[in-house]
C-alpha cells in the first residue's frame, strides 16, 4: 500500500463533527389519556411537534417519485494516438509531448559482487515529468495481497470490491474525490474492468486508473498543481487511461 500511495500526497482526513439528533428530543409515546379533554389536548400537542420536525427535517418523497439520478458527463480526453507510446513490464502507455523520461534505471550490477547485493526494488514501472518538474505521469506495479489482505490471487480489479469500495484502496485519507466511474475496454478476449479516480486537495489534483491482471495491480496516475490543472487536465487524463496491459 505505501508503494502505490508514494504517487500521491498524503492528505490528512478533515476533523468532520457528526449532528445526530438526540432522541431525548423526540416527543414520547402518550399515556393512556383519562379524560376525553385531556386526551385531545394532548393529541393536538403531538401533531404540533411533528409538524415543527417535518418542517425542520423534510422526509424524502418516495424513491419512485424521485427523478433518476443525471449520467456522469463524459470524461474530457484527446486523442493519443500520435503521442509516444511507452513499453513496461507487461504494460504499454502513452505518454504527452515533451514530457521526460524519469523511470529508475535498471541496475544490472546487482548480484555480481561477491556478497550478492540484491537489486533494490523500483518504485515506479514508468515515470515522466514535465520539463519543469511539476507535472508527472507514473505506473506502479503492485502484487493484489499488499494492497488487500486475501488467500485468494486477485484477478480481476472488481476482487477488491465496488468502486465504493476499493476506493479506501486506491484514494488517498481526506481526498476529494472529484470522479469516479468503471471503465470497461474491449480486449482479444473480452472486457477488462478499470477503475478511475480523480481526486484532489486543491493544491494538488490527481487522476488515476486501475486493474488487475494475474495477481498484480497495475496502476497509472498523473499529478498536476490544481492551478494548472484546467490547462492540461485532459491531456493528463487521456494519459492515465491509456494505460493497457499487454
Amino acid at each position: 500500500m505505501a508503494v502505490l500511495l508514494s504517487l500521491f500526497l498524503s492528505l490528512h482526513p478533515p476533523n468532520s463533527i457528526l449532528k445526530t439528533l438526540d432522541p431525548k428530543l423526540l416527543p414520547q409515546s402518550l399515556e393512556p389519556a383519562i379524560a376525553k379533554r385531556h386526551f385531545i389536548l394532548r393529541t393536538a400537542s403531538l401533531i404540533s411537534t411533528v409538524a415543527i420536525l417535518t418542517l425542520q427535517h423534510p422526509v424524502p418523497r418516495a424513491s419512485a417519485e424521485a427523478p433518476p439520478p443525471p449520467k456522469p458527463s463524459p470524461l474530457g480526453i484527446v486523442n493519443t494516438k500520435s503521442w509516444f507510446q511507452y513499453y513496461g513490464d507487461g504494460f504499454t502507455i502513452r505518454v504527452p509531448p515533451q514530457f521526460q523520461d524519469v523511470t529508475e534505471p535498471e541496475d544490472y550490477n546487482a548480484g555480481t559482487s561477491l556478497y550478492g547485493d540484491k537489486a533494490k526494488p523500483k518504485k515506479f514501472a514508468a515515470r515522466f515529468s514535465s520539463a519543469d518538474g511539476s507535472e508527472a505521469v507514473s505506473v506502479v506495479i503492485s502484487p493484489t495481497n499488499q494492497l488487500k489482505i486475501t488467500f485468494l490471487e486477485a484477478k480481476d480489479i472488481t476482487d477488491f470490491g465496488s468502486l465504493k469500495e476499493a476506493a479506501k484502496i486506491f484514494v488517498p485519507v481526506g481526498a476529494n474525490i472529484y470522479s469516479a466511474r468503471t471503465i470497461k475496454i474491449k480486449e482479444e478476449e473480452g472486457f477488462r474492468t478499470y477503475y478511475y479516480y480523480e481526486f484532489g486537495d486543491g493544491v494538488q489534483h490527481l487522476a488515476l486508473f486501475a486493474t488487475i491482471d494475474a495477481g498484480k495491480a497495475f496502476v497509472s496516475g498523473v499529478a498536476a498543481p490544481q492551478s494548472k490543472w484546467d490547462d492540461d487536465g485532459v491531456r493528463l487524463r487521456s494519459a492515465a487511461i491509456s494505460l493497457t496491459i499487454l
